[in-house]
C-alpha cells in the first residue's frame, strides 16, 4: 500500500479555484483598526519599560 506523503512544495502549489477577494466590511475595519491600535499602546508601553 502506497502511502501520501506531503511535501514542503505542496503549500507553495497553486490552488486550483483562487479565491476571490471581497471589501472588508465597516465593521471589520474597525475591529483591525482596534487590534492594531492596542497592539501600538503595547508596544510603547514595552518599549518605555525595556528602555528606561
Amino acid at each position: 500500500m502506497l502511502s501520501k506523503s506531503y511535501s514542503i512544495l505542496q503549500v507553495f502549489a497553486r490552488q486550483k479555484e483562487e479565491k476571490k477577494e471581497r471589501a472588508l466590511t465597516k465593521r471589520e475595519w474597525i475591529k483591525i483598526d482596534r487590534i492594531v491600535i492596542i497592539l501600538l499602546f503595547a508596544a510603547v508601553i514595552a518599549g518605555a519599560i525595556l528602555f528606561s
